[in-house]
């Protein structure tokens, strides 16, 4: 049974073909797939290296001597390395014999498909060959057949009235015994021709074509040996179960079996043993209480009529969260119980994972055992104190009382006089709506104090601000009443609880003990808002309308920008930075403030009125009479206003012709220091939102790193927005594809008439490295030195 048998039809023929011509494509197949696998092994086998490489970078190892995790670890990097190096091996070995082997087996068997074809077809043609002779014989045979008879029927016409003689007679008998030796000869070669054909047929069947296809058998059968031997030896080279792999992973595990975690900090413990920590004693201050002529005791609570009420509240919520406490202390017990019987009814030896678990209960038990003494002990002390009272009538205290003397306050020389005509607008310590970092840069002492308003919850609340052992907020409480208290007596107006709190020198709470030494004034800038007219809308910023205004006192025209009264407080601390950035500065080339507007809302920065408006706008409207000098000349007023915020350490962040103003003469100012930071670097932490792609540093953008080097490649596409008169840089490209380009070393070209000399310093200020690119000092001496050589001058 086989080939031999069973494939000697015509279609049966075909099909070997066909088998044979799948298996060419399969293994065309099988060789891509090996040359990918080698290609992907060892890509991974660089991989898994290169991982190993920053896997033994360990920071500080010398702290980690001793570790047995790191020597693990190391051990584990070193197999991993081995592994990388095996199956770089393996597909070398994939390569160099498994598809080589591949690429003889695939040629062998294309050239045995062809040799079976051509030997199939030779003897396929010799039995057509037979037997197209045979039947070309027999009608020959059958020819000249008819001829001898057409000849023999003449003959004997002629012989009957011939008489037997005559030349007629004889070429009738010519001619019919040539027919007959012709019929006769055909006779003998078609009985030859048929006994040749019977026996190449029966040998064409029985042992030409059987033969063909046995051998042909037994050379596909051999190329199945190959190529199972090819198969196996290509999962052989990628087997991970292999021994080799098999020894690498039995000594990783060698290596973690050397954890033990008892032992894991053995030698840190004796390299860096010390001595156990000394208590640190607290012990009452005794001057504290040398002036208070035996009222106040040291160590002893005060129970009169100003704090037992106090003290009966303090008692109970400790009672309270005593009685919490121990409640949790119970519950983490029995928990602990459940985990340590649970994890030895399923295992004789309980899971680090329980032991985990049962080890953060009792770290979090100790420290409600250790909240619990600290509660007892004050509860104690209290306890003893209002016993010592033996009854539940209040002890007396000070005198209360109030009138409208001046109050001194025991501790500071300040003296602030009381009066009824006097509102808390107009006082001094009164603030406004101040944020949180103007209190902490304005109070520096111990007892410094102001009060502010501020918006919670979208409710207007009154804060008083100190500075006690840090910074104290402590919002003014209103009563059924309408009064106003903090936790002693109530008042009818807010300025006669601040003047008590004040003059009395008692602690605002006793919780904090703040007490308030020193009322700190507004400052200089600070404006009423009832000060500024508003009168023409003229723009519009990021947190609020931007107006022309009139001041009262002077009737100066100003500008001025407001802040939404709904923004967030966030919204409003960014929006007063450019105020807080802008107060420190003179200078011609930068935008004056006049002052800040926080008493009330809205808040308002109040600045000078630059009446060109917007660089950007000036030079769009005026691109077509703009002289090659002035344009200069803004360059250079840009440089020197960005060479005096170098040398301040503040970094703009947002330098660019639309954050500019023109004034009179078309001097140049920046302005809009809503991004600006006064350090030497800033780094980026809230994301990059509102960042301006296209004006930004590479490093900014890349990094979130900035310097003044980041507002030098800001001056140098400032430049470039004035000598194009107002275009957009990198215009009809994204954002991201501006990112892309610039990467890449791609730079804006040179506007049209702009000076070589001042093309190459945008140039410089474009450098990718930042260290590449001039300072401000630098770039305004080329300035200035171009417009010299230009000879521009102030219109």
């Amino acid at each position: 049974m086989g080939f031999s048998t069973n494939l000697q039809g015509r279609s049966a023929h075909e099909a070997l073909l066909l088998r044979q011509d799948a298996e060419l494509r399969l293994l065309e197949t099988m060789k891509r797939c090996m040359i990918l696998k080698v290609k992907c092994d060892r890509e991974y086998a660089v991989a898994l290296s290169a991982a190993v490489t920053q896997g033994l970078k360990i920071d500080r190892s010398d702290e980690l001597s001793g570790s047995l995790v790191v020597s693990a670890w190391r051990s584990m990097m070193e197999e991993f390395e081995n592994s990388s190096k095996l199956i770089k091996q393996n597909a070398d070995n994939i390569e160099s014999k498994t598809l080589d082997a591949l690429n003889t087996m695939y040629a062998e068997k294309r050239k045995a498909r062809k040799q079976y074809q051509e030997e199939h077809t030779r003897i396929s043609h010799q039995f057509t060959h037979l037997s197209e002779d045979v039947a070309r014989k027999k009608g020959e045979y059958q020819k000249y057949l008819e001829l001898y008879k057409l000849m023999r029927s003449r003959f004997e016409e002629h012989y009957v009235k011939s008489g037997r003689g005559g030349r007629k007679l004889d070429e009738v008998r010519d001619k019919y015994q040539k027919a007959c030796r012709k019929l006769h000869l055909t006779h003998n070669e078609y009985v030859l021709l048929l006994c040749e054909a019977a026996e190449f047929e029966k040998d064409f069947r029985t042992v030409l074509l059987p033969g063909l296809l046995e051998y042909q058998q037994s050379v596909q059968e051999g190329f199945v040996l190959t190529w199972r031997q090819l198969l196996q030896d290509l999962a052989h080279f990628s087997d991970f179960t292999s021994d080799k792999y098999k020894d690498i992973h039995k000594r990783i595990d060698s290596s973690l079996h050397s954890i033990k975690h008892t032992e894991e900090y053995n030698d840190f413990t004796e390299k860096h043993k010390t001595s156990p920590t000394e208590a640190v004693k607290f012990s009452f201050d005794e001057s504290l209480t040398e002036e208070n002529a035996g009222k106040l005791l040291p160590n002893q609570l005060t129970v009169d009529n100003l704090t037992v009420e106090w003290l009966r509240t303090k008692l109970s919520d400790l009672e309270t969260n005593i009685k919490d406490i121990q409640e949790k202390k119970t519950n983490f017990s029995s928990q602990n119980q459940e985990i340590l019987h649970n994890g030895k009814s399923s295992n004789n030896d309980i899971s680090a994972s329980k032991t985990s678990l049962v080890d953060t209960s009792k770290k979090e038990l100790n420290e409600l055992k250790c909240q619990e003494r600290k509660m007892l002990k004050q509860t104690e002390l209290i306890k003893c104190a209002l016993n010592e009272l033996g009854c539940e009538e209040v002890p007396s205290g000070c005198d209360l009382s109030i009138d409208n003397q001046p109050f001194v306050n025991s501790n500071s020389s300040e003296q602030v006089a009381l009066s009824t005509n006097k509102t808390l607008m107009d006082e001094e310590w009164f603030h406004g709506v101040l944020p949180r970092e103007e209190v902490v840069r304005l109070l520096t002492q111990e007892g410094d104090f102001l009060v502010r308003e501020t918006t919670r919850n979208d409710e207007c609340q009154t804060v008083l601000s100190v500075c006690w052992g840090g910074h104290k907020h402590f919002i003014v409480q209103t009563t059924a009443e309408g009064l106003y208290r903090f936790e002693g007596p109530a008042f009818p107006s807010i300025r006669e609880l601040i003047l008590y709190q004040f003059s009395s020198g008692l602690a605002v709470t006793g919780r904090s003990g703040a007490i308030l030494h020193k009322p700190i004034p507004r400052e200089r800038w600070e404006l009423n808002n009832d000060d500024v007219i508003l009168l023409d809308k003229i723009g519009r910023g990021n947190f609020g309308d931007v107006y022309k205004a009139q001041l009262k006192s002077s009737n100066q025209e100003v500008a001025v920008k407001t802040c939404r009264v709904t923004l967030p407080e966030e919204h409003k601390k960014k929006f007063l930075q450019e105020g807080r950035i802008l107060k420190q500065y003179d200078h011609p080339n930068i935008v004056k403030l006049i002052g800040i507007c926080v008493q009330k809302q809205p808040i308002m920065i109040v600045m000078e009125l630059v009446p060109g408006g917007s660089l950007l706008t000036y030079l769009r409207k005026n691109a077509a009479i703009l002289t090659e000098g002035q344009l200069m000349n803004m360059c250079l007023d840009a440089s020197a206003g960005m060479r005096y915020l170098e040398s301040k350490n503040c970094i703009h962040r947002d330098l660019a012709a639309r954050n500019c103003l023109v004034g009179y003469t078309n001097t140049v100012k920046i302005s809009d220091f809503g991004m600006s930071r006064e350090e030497e670097e800033y780094i980026v932490s809230d994301g990059m939102k509102q960042i301006p792609i296209k004006w930004t540093a590479p490093e900014a953008l890349n990094f979130g790193k900035y310097t003044s080097l980041c507002d030098v490649w800001s001056y140098g596409i400032l430049c470039w927005e004035i000598f194009s008169k107002g275009s957009t840089p990198y215009s009809g490209l994204s954002n991201s594809k501006a990112r892309e380009k610039i990467d890449s070393g791609y730079r804006l070209p040179a506007p049209e008439n702009t000076p070589d000399e001042m093309y190459r310093l945008m140039l410089r200020c474009w450098e990718y490295q930042p260290e590449n690119r001039p300072n401000f000092e630098q770039v305004f001496t080329v300035v200035d030195t171009l417009c010299q050589a230009y000879k521009v001058s102030f219109l």
